[in-house]
């Protein structure tokens, strides 16, 4: 059986960067100057994930289970 954790964290880590290159994309069209959207696109990688973690650990867990 492979480790839980670490399918987990491949899985949210990858959506997390999924969201935070779509944030990225969509402020390019705007007129934010770098620092907005590089702190922005972090911001929304961080939040993502923190959101992301809780919800799929125990949905791999009961898959691989």
């Amino acid at each position: 059986m492979r480790n839980v954790g670490f399918i987990s964290a491949v899985i949210y880590t990858g959506i997390s960067l999924i969201v935070a290159g779509l944030f990225l994309a969509v402020t390019l069209a705007g007129e934010y100057n770098a620092v907005e959207r590089i702190g922005g696109t972090i911001w929304v990688f961080l939040l993502s994930i923190i959101i992301l973690m809780p919800i799929i650990i125990p949905q791999v867990k009961k898959k691989i289970q």
